[in-house]
């Protein structure tokens, strides 16, 4: 059987040790060298960096996130431990695990390390279909000849110079389809590699709970199970016809996944459809001071966002939530389309000021939405706003900057409210 060493990458027969270098961490799967579409997931991506750059943090469990009414963004797996789980409320999580270290996210340098990684999947092959900063799918079909080597070795390469060079983890799925890449990926974090080959997906399918597929998340697993499907087997006992009857859409696609089928390419032109950043704030506040210097904060960050991955937007969007939990959604459309924070601040607090309802807000959200290339970004000035260009040439001169000297070197009074 085709066996891989993943610490010196050595290939060989089926062992349970490397003959090269007597290391346990084998890989061995009848199709490891046939098997050429991948899920790359980074392990507990922004706390890994936290605890990569503040030594401190190392042995204890960190939680990244916002204050006490906040969610969790991620955390490291020693919180995980103790129950802590991403888009948990972040009382819950402190509850579970009192003695965790909050940390406030740095979007900032999360993307500038996620760079860094896309530009090691670039060597490996241009099909690279990015789900988030921290996870991608890879299609290595035909790359066997240009490295010489299966792409289960190069991928093996790959989070290898992760950990050495830039002192990041992550778990690898290999398969013949994006859907089960991304199931591999999952089976043995951290620090996984999954391997799921042709000849046993459906014996590896079939016992599963149905919340394996992709995209079945509470509502539809409810919905699942009312109608007495429970688990992978259940679905496979459906017609075609009937899925499509009782679940629409939704239906189809079930009945191809329960099968292991998925003809989706890995497209390296997926475009997000939007992209935002909210608050919730520890306290309701109805501060309208308060409040600008957070769509301020917002605007940087979607800003930040919208650049590391060459978007703009056409639309601004704004959400607001009232203390009794209604949730206000502004939209304001741009004469051209931005990845700019201030022109994203200025609509965002236009739509503030408009949004015909008052606080206190438990949450604020601010977006871009309607996205294009940012070729198209930015190109037609402001001819109601003659200083619209020179606060866009200090912007960018500002993210020069921050670039070289840190996201701390230059910041904005209104940043401080």
């Amino acid at each position: 059987m085709p066996a891989l060493c993943r610490d010196c990458l050595t290939t060989f027969d089926s062992g349970l040790r490397c003959p090269a270098c007597r290391s346990p961490r084998v890989l061995a799967h009848p199709e490891l060298f046939d098997l050429s579409i991948a899920h790359m997931d980074c392990d507990a991506f922004y706390a890994s960096v936290e605890k990569r750059d503040n030594p401190e943090l190392a042995d204890k469990p960190v939680i990244v996130g916002g204050g006490t009414r906040g969610v969790v963004s991620t955390c490291c797996y020693i919180a995980r431990i103790s129950g802590v789980r991403s888009a948990m409320p972040m009382f819950q999580a402190l509850k579970l695990c009192p003695q965790a270290v909050v940390v406030k996210p740095r979007m900032s340098v999360y993307v500038a390390e996620s760079r860094k990684i896309r530009a090691m999947m670039e060597e490996l092959t241009p099909d690279i279909e990015p789900l988030s900063l921290d996870e991608a799918f890879m299609d290595l079909s035909g790359t066997a000849r240009l490295h010489g080597a299966p792409p289960a070795v190069m991928l093996a390469r790959l989070v290898r110079r992760m950990e050495t060079e830039l002192g990041l983890t992550g778990s690898i799925g290999l398969s013949h389809n994006k859907f089960l890449a991304k199931i591999a990926s999952d089976l043995d974090k951290p620090k996984g590699f999954s391997v799921i080959g042709r000849a046993e997906t459906q014996a590896f399918l079939t016992p599963k709970p149905v919340r394996i597929i992709w995209g079945v998340g509470t509502a539809t697993q409810a919905a699942l199970e009312a109608a007495g499907i429970r688990t992978i087997a259940d679905l496979l006992r459906w017609d075609r016809a009937d899925l499509v009857a009782r679940f629409g859409s939704m239906g189809e696609r079930l009945f191809h996944l329960a099968r292991g089928q998925d003809q989706r390419r890995v497209s390296r032109d997926e475009r997000p459809k939007s992209i935002s950043k909210e608050t919730t704030f520890n306290e309701d506040t109805g501060d309208a001071d308060l409040l600008d210097g957070h769509i301020w904060r917002l605007a940087e960050q979607v800003s930040d966002r919208a650049k590391a991955k060459g978007l703009a937007g056409r639309t601004v969007v704004l959400k607001l939530k009232r203390d009794d939990f209604q949730t206000v959604t502004r939209r304001q459309g741009l004469g051209d389309a931005t990845q700019m924070a201030d022109r994203i601040y200025r609509a965002a607090r236009d739509l503030f000021d408009h949004a015909g309802t008052k606080g206190p807000f438990r949450l604020i959200g601010v977006g871009i939405a309607d996205l294009v290339g940012e070729d198209q970004a930015d190109r037609s000035g402001d001819l109601l706003d003659p200083e619209a260009g020179k606060r866009a040439k200090a912007e960018r001169a500002a993210d020069a900057i921050r670039a070289r000297f840190g996201q701390d070197a230059i910041i904005k009074g209104r940043a401080l409210r």
